[in-house]
């Protein structure tokens, strides 16, 4: 689906318009094959790398093609319980700049409602502002999992296999993440540099603004892998350390019940025995396999074998 919208300075909301106009924002969703071939065909852009931006796993990333730049990124999005990237591509020509991804951006409510402040016309301060709104969808997921990932930390001793689930689920979004973000943050020092269109004064310290946030995130999706691979790493620890306790105490009580079970057995032969025929001879075999068994227990308790 090709939409477009305007907004020039002297205008008060974005309007939305039928057809192409210069100075206008292409907005493309989900394109069919047919929409990327008007785009190549009408707006002069390359079709190869329109369909490119149709790759789920293309890589953020800048190409120069006949005096148009086309920027890739990825965008974080909600699938379900899930969270993944999704590629989307900004196209910056002499009097458009257009928006191609294969889901719906969940920042363009905002920015169709007015609620974000835009003017078409200016497409570099556009352009930054997407990045901007992009870089901040980010920054939103990963608190929600720094936030989580915090909670787990607290209860580290009652942690269940779901929430190692989770924390594996967490380190894969985070990676993701990272995948993406790192060359983000080189495609926006080349935007910087000026080498693919002209930045004014006030656009720069945008884009500066922007690769700074974009740093920051990265920074803080490699903290939050850290701290999610000690978390997994301690409950894996402790969970061994457990277990092993547990394999000890066994162990040391497997001994100290083998001592009466041994007794007992050589006493429940039928054969004659020293004291078989003594009164008591029931009552001395069990005291004597309940000493011996408390010998041991003390003998285990001062070497720390319990």
């Amino acid at each position: 689906m090709i939409q477009y919208y305007q907004r020039a300075i002297k205008d008060d909301v974005v309007r939305t318009l039928d057809e192409f106009k210069i100075g206008s924002w292409v907005l493309v969703e989900n394109p069919t094959p047919e929409d990327l071939e008007i785009l190549s065909r009408d707006r002069g852009l390359d079709l190869d790398l329109l369909r490119d931006a149709l790759d789920p796993n293309e890589v953020p990333r800048v190409e120069l093609e006949n005096g148009v730049t086309y920027m890739f990124t990825r965008v974080p999005v909600r699938v379900g319980e899930d969270i993944q990237t999704s590629p989307v591509l900004f196209v910056m020509a002499n009097d458009f700049l257009l928006t191609l991804s294969i889901v719906r951006l969940p920042f363009l409510e905002r920015i169709l409602s007015g609620k974000i402040e835009i003017h078409t016309t200016q497409k570099a301060k556009l352009l930054t502002q997407l990045f901007g709104q992009v870089t901040a969808l980010y920054g939103r997921f990963l608190t929600d999992i720094a936030r989580r990932v915090r909670g787990l930390r607290v209860r580290l001793e009652r942690i269940e296999n779901n929430d190692i689930q989770q924390l594996i689920i967490f380190e894969s979004i985070l990676n993701e993440f990272l995948a993406a973000l790192v060359p983000t943050q080189s495609l926006l020092k080349q935007i910087l540099s000026g080498k693919f269109f002209q930045l004014y004064e006030k656009d720069q310290d945008l884009v500066e603004d922007v690769t700074l946030a974009n740093n920051q995130l990265v920074e803080m999706c490699t903290a939050e892998l850290k701290n999610t691979v000690n978390i997994r790493d301690a409950y894996s620890t402790i969970m061994t350390n457990n277990l092993n306790r547990v394999i000890k105490i066994l162990t040391a009580l497997t001994v100290v019940f083998a001592i009466p079970t041994m007794v007992s057995s050589f006493y429940g032969m039928n054969v004659a025995l020293p004291g078989g025929a003594h009164p008591a001879a029931y009552a001395y075999v069990l005291a004597g396999s309940l000493v011996l068994s408390v010998l041991i227990l003390g003998v285990f308790a001062k070497n720390r074998w319990l």
